[in-house]
């Protein structure tokens, strides 16, 4: 079997790109697992924060809510539907049936 330049090249690269996926991995894993007290701590500071706001405020914390929920909402929603519709246009025009 003979080997050329392009497959000793090709068997130096692999290990090497196989390692930084396993160090982003790691690492990915490790900011994931430091990051969650911080959010569980967030919940209960704005627990607390909004139990002890007056009636007026805890109804604009509500409010706040919704309208920072909807535009990911709306887009996200927008963004599915084009891809179906994508796809039923893609299998007519292929001549799929779906079944």
């Amino acid at each position: 079997m003979v080997f050329t330049a392009k497959d000793a090249e090709v068997s130096r690269r692999a290990p090497r790109k196989s390692s930084m996926r396993l160090g982003g991995l790691l690492l990915t894993f490790v900011l994931a697992l430091s990051s969650a007290p911080a959010f569980a701590q967030g919940c209960v500071m704005c627990y607390a924060s909004a139990k002890g706001a007056p009636k007026d405020g805890q109804l604009a914390l509500s409010r706040a809510i919704l309208v920072l929920l909807l535009p990911p909402l709306g887009a996200m929603t927008f963004g599915v539907g084009a891809a179906f519709r994508y796809g039923k246009r893609r299998d007519r025009e292929n001549g799929d049936t779906g079944d």
